[in-house]
């Protein structure tokens, strides 16, 4: 009587998901394809594919994704597996963790950055899970890998 529900394939290098200019969105997305974001975003991003925040987009976000590109504005933590672009329009207000980080002349960034490669990022999370002691803590690392108190250079 009823059908059998066939898997559907999703190729994350295409866009699926857009929220268009004058949509806001409030909550968590979690997809397996890619995201462009023109509108307003509040919550956090997980995706599979590549995110790409248009000129007249604002997120308020942390952004966890293949690949992402900012035009717009972006208020929270990124963490790619693969590249960071932050275009001449962009702006980034927050920590990254990216194999490849690009700033276009004009771009904005505030925030620390770790370059890390994907075996890189396995260990960090396997690492950060256990400090040796049993108790699952790292007293060192915070979230995302970055360390809440760093070390001071002085030149």
């Amino acid at each position: 009587m009823f059908k059998s529900k066939k898997q559907i394939s999703i190729n994350p290098n295409t866009t699926d998901t857009l929220i268009g200019a004058g949509t806001s969105f409030e909550g968590r997305i979690k997809s397996e394809a890619s995201i462009r974001i023109e509108g307003q975003l509040t919550g956090d991003v997980v995706c599979a594919g590549d995110v790409i925040v248009g000129e007249k987009g604002i997120v308020k976000s942390h952004i966890s994704a293949r690949d992402v590109t900012i035009a717009g504005n972006v208020h929270g933590n990124v963490i790619t597996q693969g590249k960071l672009i932050i275009t001449s329009t962009g702006s980034l207000y927050g920590n990254t963790t990216s194999a490849s980080f690009i700033i276009d002349e004009g771009g904005v960034f505030q925030g620390m950055s770790k370059m890390a490669n994907k075996s890189e990022e396995s260990v960090n999370k396997e690492t950060s899970s256990d400090n040796g002691n049993g108790n699952g803590s790292n007293s060192f690392a915070t979230n995302n890998g970055f360390h809440a108190n760093p070390p001071t250079i002085t030149l």
